[in-house]
């Protein structure tokens, strides 16, 4: 954390982590599946990942990609993801759902709430002022958004809105596309005492033998063969940008 600020960098491996802890993240969303916006990561990514690191490890619980609106079977899931995530060492967790018109599911919302600290998918809802008010009746902490836009800077006016709008009852942290080139901005424009980015690069692998006439996923996914890792210098970059604005 520098200076009122608090960066927190979403990862999907050990090593993003660690490169996430040593640019200078206060903390540290673990996913898998970033491409899909972030699900669920394995037990054994969130055990090995509290092994090399100290820096407070959100989970996010997403049972898949796509929508928020989810099912009976579905809400067990992440029930049980919740169960296993605070016994191996998650420092808080992240979630949305919402109901079929676009509201924030205030049912499943308290069905895990005694274990949240942070809601995801609130880019998704009908009307934010109105969500952002459930979500502090609800006791929410904080709340991820991107102002309801394709990225935070698109976001800012309603960003910083809802910033105002919360007067600390619940903390906003502004996400989605954020770099080194429009960081001050978001944080000047918005108010907002935390940010939430990714900071990767792609690496290349260390695969020698390739075959190129197979793909693990979809025609359309990116090579199996360019790995995309949090980059510590993106890192730093973003972390010093942050302490000089105050």
């Amino acid at each position: 954390m520098g200076d009122g600020f608090l960066m927190e960098v979403c990862v999907d491996s050990v090593e993003s982590a660690v490169n996430a802890e040593r640019g200078g993240a206060g903390r540290i969303e673990l996913c898998a599946g970033l491409m899909e916006g972030g699900t669920t990561p394995s037990m054994g990514l969130l055990q090995v990942v509290k092994q090399c690191v100290r820096v407070p490890v959100f989970v996010m619980i997403r049972p898949r990609g796509g929508d928020f609106l989810y099912s009976d079977r579905e809400l067990e899931v992440m029930k049980a993801d919740t169960r296993l995530a605070k016994l191996h060492g998650a420092d808080g967790l992240v979630f949305g759902a919402l109901t079929e018109d676009g509201r924030i599911d205030t049912e499943l919302c308290t069905a895990l709430l005694a274990a949240l600290f942070g809601l995801a998918a609130f880019d998704m809802v009908h009307d934010p002022l109105v969500a952002l008010e459930t979500l502090v009746s609800l006791g929410f902490e904080r709340v991820l958004t991107s102002g309801c836009d394709s990225s935070a800077l698109e976001g800012l006016p309603l960003i910083k809105r809802l910033t105002e709008q919360a007067k600390g009852r619940i903390v906003v942290v502004p996400g989605g596309g954020i770099t080194e080139r429009n960081l001050q901005r978001i944080l000047e424009g918005s108010g907002a005492p935390e940010f939430h980015c990714s900071a990767r690069s792609a690496r290349d692998s260390g695969m020698k033998f390739r075959n190129s006439s197979v793909a693990m996923g979809t025609s359309l996914s990116v090579s199996e063969y360019s790995l995309k890792v949090a980059d510590v210098a993106k890192v730093r970059t973003l972390n010093a940008i942050a302490k000089n604005i105050l």
